[in-house]
């Protein structure tokens, strides 16, 4: 029997069923991603293994450091690309009790059908498996999303984006459609005054309006959302240390705007003024074009000074913040709440210590309009994990409805990530067989098959309402 067998934690025969019966042929929406568009619409191919499964990916190389490996072997460019990946292969087995080792043999099987348990000693035989199967001709984004049965992925752009992959993608035939994301970080945070304007500039020239005014911004901004929608775009992103909540009248926004493009530093009042302004715009804009509003909460970036001066961003220094979020959340909410211009909202954190009051914050917006409106997201980045994910579905079961949780999302920049799916769809099945046999859920076939039918594809479906799936 291989390391990962068929019945990989499904600790009983419910459980078991669920996964073989139902969960493992639904579909996937993959709705939150950072996979290059470009990559996905040109069909991209790959040199080697430690390009598609090392590039990157900052999981695996703060493992790495953890386990004493040279920066040259992890982000050099001086080293080759075997050196690389034998450097992982030293890591790998450190990393027990890590999802990484899950999800690392979960890719070896699920894409190169290979069972070794990858170690130095097997690192070799492992690697030239895997190249043989990726200089196939056969082995390209397109067929490995035909494989995992992806129907569709949503990336995170720039509301400056011209789309051009995702429009040329979705003009063709594929089964797959590529939607993206608007995420208008940019536009809000003004801690970088010279990196505001040069935005600015940008949305100035795409949107072809003349931003004298805030209220030129906003309409520039606007028709960045239109077009979004146009091509697709159902939901907004938004990355933040915690919820900003100041109120801003239109005349202080045009105060504050004017600093701005002076390139005159706001205080700290002001920037979060700023933000609350056009998060609150935004929000209006998704609630009236049925879009959701994704809130991704808790992460310290750039912790190492040092390192992000030599490597930027994304490159594995990222923390989780432990101070409070709630009570300014709570007002954001509200403020558009008590216009009913609050849109649909799934809220993540990285630090499952939020995850109770998140979820039971949900509940106080709920509204009837649509089922499951407010949605306590997946177990995102460290919290993406066996122990994590079951933390997230215990806080949402326990005080809200875990039958409209609208499920998984990989939030990767990696074409070997979809198997993530996989994953929690065994934990899923774990967690309600495991009620079942303890007489906590009835054994109701087809309670539990609409359940689990919901939770994997049909809830995410029906919620975000992409064009075409």
């Amino acid at each position: 029997m291989s390391y990962l067998h068929e019945n990989f934690l499904l600790p009983n025969k419910t459980a078991q069923r669920l996964f073989h019966e139902v969960a493992a042929s639904q579909p996937i929406i993959d709705y939150h991603c950072h996979l290059p568009p470009e990559a996905v619409a040109g069909n991209a191919r790959f040199t080697n293994l430690a390009e598609i499964w090392l590039g990157g990916d900052h999981y695996k190389w703060r493992a790495m450091r953890a386990a004493g490996e040279p920066e040259s072997l992890i982000t050099g460019k001086e080293s080759s690309p075997k050196e690389k990946f034998d450097a992982w292969a030293r890591t790998m087995p450190q990393t027990v009790r890590n999802p990484l080792y899950h999800w690392t043999h979960l890719e070896l099987k699920r894409y190169f059908d290979c069972d070794l348990v990858l170690n130095p000693n097997t690192a070799d035989a492992i690697w030239e498996e895997a190249n043989a199967t990726i200089a196939a001709d056969s082995f390209n984004v397109h067929s490995i999303c035909q494989n995992f049965d992806i129907r569709a992925i949503g990336t995170t752009d720039d509301p400056v984006d011209t789309l051009e992959h995702h429009i040329a993608h979705n003009s063709g035939k594929l089964k797959t459609k590529m939607f993206p994301t608007f995420r208008p970080d940019k536009a809000m945070i003004t801690t970088n005054i010279e990196a505001w304007n040069l935005w600015t500039d940008r949305l100035a020239a795409i949107s072809e309006v003349t931003l004298g005014s805030a209220a030129d911004f906003v309409r520039a901004l606007k028709s960045r959302h239109d077009f979004f929608h146009q091509n697709g775009c159902r939901l907004t992103d938004h990355g933040l240390e915690y919820c900003p909540y100041i109120a801003c009248s239109d005349a202080q926004a045009e105060a504050i705007y004017t600093k701005l493009r002076a390139s005159q530093s706001p205080s700290s009042i002001e920037a979060e003024q700023w933000m609350t302004y056009i998060m609150q715009q935004i929000g209006r804009w998704n609630a009236a074009k049925g879009w959701t509003m994704q809130l991704h909460f808790g992460a310290i970036r750039n912790a190492n000074t040092k390192m992000y001066t030599k490597l930027g961003p994304d490159t594995g220094y990222d923390g989780v913040f432990d101070e409070p979020i709630i009570r300014k959340l709570a007002a954001f909410l509200d403020s558009l709440a008590i216009t009913d211009e609050l849109p649909k909202c799934i809220f993540y954190h990285v630090n499952t210590q939020h995850l109770f009051p998140l979820a039971t914050l949900m509940g106080c917006y709920q509204d009837g309009s649509v089922p499951g409106k407010m949605q306590l997201g997946s177990g995102w980045w460290h919290v993406d994990t066996l122990d994590g994910m079951r933390q997230q579905m215990e806080a949402l079961s326990s005080v809200g409805l875990f039958s409209r949780f609208v499920g998984m999302l990989t939030d990767s920049r990696s074409f070997l990530s979809f198997p993530r799916h996989e994953y929690f769809r065994r934990i899923v099945c774990s967690i309600i067989g495991t009620d079942v046999e303890a007489g906590l859920i009835p054994d109701d076939k087809g309670l539990l098959d609409e359940l689990i039918k919901g939770i994997c594809y049909n809830n995410a479906k029906n919620y975000f309402n992409f064009p075409g799936i």
